[in-house]
Parts: C-alpha cells; structure tokens; sequence
C-alpha cells in the first residue's frame, strides 16, 4: 500500500502537469496528500513545514539568482537586437539551401550562449518563417527544427552550458559547468547528427508529396520589436556578450575555489548560524552569476540607447517569468523531498536501482521518468537528485565512477523525455508558430527520442573506452 501512494502521488502529479495546471499550487497537494494517506493526517502540516518548505527554500536560495539573471540576459539580447543580429548572420552565410540547418545553428548559437529558451524561440521563429517560405519548406517542421538547435545538445550535453540543467548537478557531484567534456561532446554529435538526418528525410517526403509552405495564420507573423539602431548591430558585436559570459564562467570556475579555503566558514562574532560552505558546490553557481552580471553590462555597452529605453519593462516580464519559473522548479523540489521521506519510497527507490545494475544506466533512467512525468527538465532532475543523489554518488565511488559521469548523465538524461505533449516550453513553441500538436508534435516526439537514446549511447562510449 505504502508503494501504490508513492506511484499515486508521482503520477497525480504529472496529470495534473498534462491538463496545464499550476504546478505551484498542485505539487504541494499532491505531496501531502500522499503524507496524509502514508503517514496520517497529523503529520501533513510538520511535513509541509519542515520538508517540502524547507526544500523549496533551499532550491530558491540556490538558484534564483541564476533564474534571474538568466532571464534579464535573454531580455537584454533580444532588446539589443543582439538576438537578431546573430541569429541572421547564421542565415545568411548558410543561404536558403540550408534552411533547417542554419535555423538549428542559429538556435544552437544563442541557447549555448546563456539566452533562455523561450527567449530564443520568439527570436528564431520570424527567421524561421523567412527561410522556410523561400525554400518551400512545409511550416509544420519548424517547431521540430526550433527544437533540435535549443532544446537538445546545447541545453544539456555541451560542456559549459549555462542552461540551468548543466548547473543543478553541480551542487550534488562537487563538479562544474565542464563536467565530462568528451561524453558531452559525443552525446551532442550523437543528438546533432540523428536530429538533422531525420529533419532532412522529412524535408524530403514532403518535396516527393509536393508540401509547400502552407498557409500562414497572420496572427502569428510576429514582428521584431527591435529598434532600427538595434537591428544594425554587426554580428561581431553583438556576440562580445555569449564571448564574455562563456569565458568569464570558465575562467571563475577554476580561479574561485583557489580563492578560498575548502571550506570557508564565517567568522561573524556572536552568529553561530553560519555553516561552512563546500566551495566545490558553490564556486559554479558563484562563477555563472559573475558571468551573466558581467554579460548584462556588456550587453549595456553594445547597445546603450535602445536597451535604456525598452529595458523598463522588459526588465519586468523577465523577472516575472524567471520568478514562475523558479517557483515551479522549487515546487517539485519540493515535492520530491516530501515523497523521499514517505516509507514507500525506499521500496520504490530500491525497486528502480534494482531494475539495472549499472549505476549509471539507473541514474538516466530515473531522471527520465520524473522529467517526463513532471514535464520539466529541471524539474524532474531536482526531484531525482534530490531523492537518489547520494545513492548515485555512493555506488558510482563503489564502482570508480567519476563525478563528473554522474553529471553529465544526469544532465543529459533530465532532456530525455522532458519534452512530451505538456511540457512548457512545447506548448509555448507551439503557440508562438500558430501551429498545433497534431500538426507539429511528430516531428518534436521523435527529436525526444533521440536526445533520450544519446544518454545511453554515451553511457556505452564510457563504458568501452572509460573516456570522459
């Protein structure tokens, strides 16, 4: 009984997450009702207290910042016309012949870059939609195509993305940004590679059925709202702030942890509060804010006069999505704090690490289960980490596995199945193109497909070659 709760909870949840509900409102539900059942109903106001608040505390006082400045860069980058003005140079070096290649570029470019991804969907698609009507390609792969470039590798795989899903493993395995330079690398060919071959057939089935373009809704042509002085930007110096944010991040990430001791305690007198701080945890987040502080000013620089005047209020809806978003995440952070406790738990988490005994085999497939059942990357990785993340660390040092393993696995596996019929940023890609999932979801369903098989074709690479 105790287990058919767990299972209950976990997949109430992702109903809830399917029918669009707020996440905010439902994850706490979902949790302490199953406390309620578990455990009784005396025990549902400790736990919401003392867990799942606690736990969504700590999730917000990790990473708010980093949802922040996120979002305000991305705001920055498309008010300075830098989004655009990248975005075009791609286009136009590849031409029209390589339309769906040059969009995946072009997506790839700015999401790698630090710009959030439903940032770089709104500044993609008026391209996209350019390109593919000239080239006579149908307008139902774009939303595949947008997917593939911001979605995929550069979001999870690539080392050093400043995605937060490359950023939530850090405080778990004690590594950085780069973990597992080489899996990463082979995972995003892997992913890169499929996805463009399969875009590519598809392109070609709809020639020999002579697809065009289609009919476009008028609603949804959306136009620039950059400034003219804006959309003049060379595309030389509109890339000096992806340059200043990558390089400061890995450069700070090497240099903070020499800065301080191992474990740096505050010396405040008459405050015993003050824990000490695992550098090895902190210096990624540390090192990421520096860098996206320092990519907001640069974004100042390049483009003063159109960023003072709209950053009022594009500053605004940043923070509002960026507070949504954090909230959401923390939520089911929450959420898997409280379901980590119940009793059932340990049968299920036992039933799981018993289904493969490769650690790391065990590791992407959890992950993949919770992000797809909650529909979120992120979130489906802080509830896996936050339930099994020291179980993982501890049989990975059994079997002398590298942290930085664990990372990428986790990272790469959290952008499995994440993207399934209600997942955010699909039905948000969906609305910005005027298409449908009928019309569109194929072709995004089968780039989640391969994204989740390139979690285990890296997880063979290591285990052949032992490279990471």
């Amino acid at each position: 009984m105790q287990i058919v709760i767990v299972v209950a909870a976990l997949v109430l949840l992702m109903l809830v997450a399917y029918r669009g509900l707020s996440i905010i409102l439902c994850a706490p539900v979902c949790a302490l009702l199953a406390v309620a059942l578990a455990l009784g109903p005396e025990h549902v106001l400790p736990f919401y207290t003392d867990v799942f608040m606690a736990k969504l505390a700590r999730f917000v006082q990790d990473f708010l910042p980093i949802f922040l400045l996120g979002a305000m860069f991305g705001k920055l980058m498309e008010l300075s016309g830098a989004a655009a003005s990248i975005s075009h140079a791609i286009v136009q070096s590849l031409g029209a012949r390589h339309s769906i290649l040059a969009i995946v570029l072009a997506s790839a470019v700015l999401t790698y870059g630090g710009v959030s991804l439903f940032v770089v969907a709104f500044a993609i698609y008026p391209l996209a939609v350019q390109l593919f009507r000239k080239a006579e390609i149908p307008k139902r792969l774009i939303p595949g195509t947008i997917a593939l470039g911001a979605f995929t590798f550069t979001m999870d795989a690539l080392p050093g993305t400043p995605q937060i899903q490359n950023i939530i493993p850090t405080t778990y395995f004690g590594t950085t940004p780069y973990a597992a330079p080489i899996l990463g690398c082979s995972g995003a060919l892997f992913v890169f590679t499929l996805g463009m071959l399969y875009l590519t057939r598809q392109r070609r089935r709809a020639q020999q059925r002579n697809e065009l373009y289609g009919e476009t809704d008028p609603e949804h042509q959306l136009e620039s709202s950059v400034s003219s002085e804006a959309a003049a930007l060379s595309p030389l110096r509109a890339s000096l702030p992806l340059l200043v944010v990558a390089l400061t991040n890995f450069t700070l990430a090497r240099m903070l942890p020499r800065w301080y001791q191992a474990q740096y305690v505050f010396q405040v007198a008459g405050h015993s509060e003050f824990e000490p701080l695992t550098l090895s945890k902190k210096a990624p987040i540390w090192s990421l804010e520096i860098a996206l502080l320092l990519g907001l000013a640069t974004c100042v620089v390049i483009a003063y006069r159109p960023v003072v005047q709209g950053a009022r209020q594009a500053l605004q809806l940043a923070i509002a999505g960026a507070l949504l978003a954090t909230l959401n995440t923390a939520s089911e952070y929450g959420f898997g704090g409280v379901i980590a406790t119940l009793p059932g738990f340990e049968a299920v988490k036992t039933a799981v690490t018993g289904w493969f005994s490769d650690p790391l085999v065990n590791q992407a497939v959890s992950v993949n289960l919770l992000a797809g059942s909650t529909g979120s990357a992120s979130g489906g990785l802080s509830l896996a980490l936050a339930a099994m993340g020291p179980t993982y660390l501890a049989a990975a040092q059994q079997g002398n596995i590298d942290p930085q393993v664990l990372h990428r696995i986790a990272s790469m596996a959290s952008g499995g199945m994440d993207t399934l019929p209600h997942n955010g940023a699909v039905i948000t890609l969906l609305l910005i193109t005027g298409l449908t999932h009928r019309q569109s979801y194929k072709d995004i369903f089968a780039i989640t497909c391969i994204k989740t098989m390139a979690v285990f074709f890296v997880i063979l690479i290591y285990r052949v070659t032992g490279l990471y």
